[in-house]
């Protein structure tokens, strides 16, 4: 019998496995879609659904973000589409956490949210959505309040943390906990018309001299709300940073902030 690397340089098209030559491998033998995924990638190939990143990200890149563990807290506005847009990019392992089920206030802009999954728990939807669209993903849930006690279990292992929050006082947490870990985290926040993301490495203060004004209270987000598109936007944007991260590009948003407003269509620059 045929190894699993010889049948999928056999069934390869040019450098591409299609879909039906992957699932074929993992039923003929016994794997599962990461294995497969992992094989294809080490033997210089690449998955077609991937085909559309090759002019920006490399086959080497590719497995590298295959190979990489990234931690999104949060899995509501933000958190929903940064969960996406990291499993169609192919970020191998994904670990999820929030505490929260789906609420009809959420069915505005939360892309994990639909009428099914009303009282369902986020996380366990996250895990489905990405179950749906890259089963190579690996999402490992966690059902709970990210807190200075549960930090370090929670991002173990892990390459980078994006914030998906929608509190102060836990973003600092957060900051905290990442800094502690040496790890990078990608902080995004969202209200209204309006968003702001930066990138902090550990020994940078990003994150606590955005919020140093901070008095008590969620944010702009309880004040303003959010309309569909301002989610999608700052979080694509995180994503992007992310990417950067785990491939090693330069140009990260370290000791600056980029501010958004979607009404004016303005985007500016804070130095810290």
């Amino acid at each position: 019998m045929a190894t699993l690397e010889a049948y999928l340089t056999a069934g390869a098209e040019g450098d591409l496995i299609s879909w039906q030559v992957q699932k074929s491998a993992m039923e003929l033998f016994g794997c599962s879609c990461a294995r497969v995924e992992e094989a294809i990638l080490t033997l210089g190939l690449l998955p077609a659904r991937y085909q559309r990143n090759r002019q920006t990200i490399s086959i080497a890149g590719q497995l590298k973000l295959f190979r990489s563990r990234v931690t999104v807290i949060g899995c509501g506005g933000l958190g929903g589409y940064i969960i996406e847009q990291l499993a169609r990019l192919g970020v191998g392992e994904l670990v999820v956490v929030d505490p929260d089920v789906f609420e009809e206030h959420n069915l505005n802009r939360q892309i994990l949210s639909s009428l099914d999954n009303l009282g369902k728990s986020k996380v366990a939807a996250a895990v489905e959505r990405v179950g749906a669209i890259n089963p190579a993903v690996t999402v490992t849930p966690f059902e709970m309040a990210f807190c200075t006690a549960n930090g370090p279990e929670l991002l173990a292992g892990t390459r980078l943390v994006v914030d998906a929050l929608d509190n102060i006082p836990t973003r600092l947490d957060l900051a905290e906990v990442c800094a502690g870990l040496d790890l990078p985290l990608v902080h995004g926040a969202i209200g209204g018309w309006s968003g702001h993301v930066t990138t902090q490495f550990p020994g940078e203060k990003s994150v606590e001299d955005i919020y140093c004004n901070w008095i008590y209270g969620k944010g702009m987000e309880q004040q303003q709300g959010n309309p569909a598109f301002t989610p999608a936007v700052i979080a694509s944007l995180q994503v992007a940073e992310a990417c950067k991260i785990l491939l090693g590009e330069p140009d990260l948003l370290r000791k600056r902030m980029l501010t958004i407003d979607l009404q004016a269509m303005a985007f500016n620059e804070l130095h810290f």
